[in-house]
């Protein structure tokens, strides 16, 4: 079974890329909104995502996730990721170039 595509224009690519970078951050910033009313926090900081120069310490009331809990949250996200897919195909994926994918 051969897969056939058509070419697509450069337009039409670059638009896509950027409604997916504007309906991202719109949700981004509009739950971000939702979690500072729930939370009740200081301030909203819309920085954040972007902010590379800032340490990630437990002491930085910035971060809700620090160095030794990242891999525990990025294990979840996969595990989670693994049983949602495998729910929704109703089997297990073996196929070998979707686990390089997720890795």
């Amino acid at each position: 079974m051969a897969f056939k595509s058509k070419a697509v224009e450069s337009k039409t690519v670059f638009f896509n890329l950027l409604l997916c970078l504007v309906i991202f951050y719109s949700l981004f910033y509009m739950i971000g909104s939702v979690c500072f009313g729930a939370f009740r926090l200081d301030n909203f900081d819309g920085l954040i995502p972007f902010d590379f120069k800032t340490e990630p310490v437990e002491s930085n009331s910035k971060y809700l996730v620090v160095k030794r809990r990242v891999w525990d949250y990025a294990l979840t996200v996969t595990f989670l990721h693994v049983i949602i897919t495998s729910l929704v195909m109703l089997e297990f994926p073996t196929v070998w170039q979707w686990w390089l994918a997720l890795g």
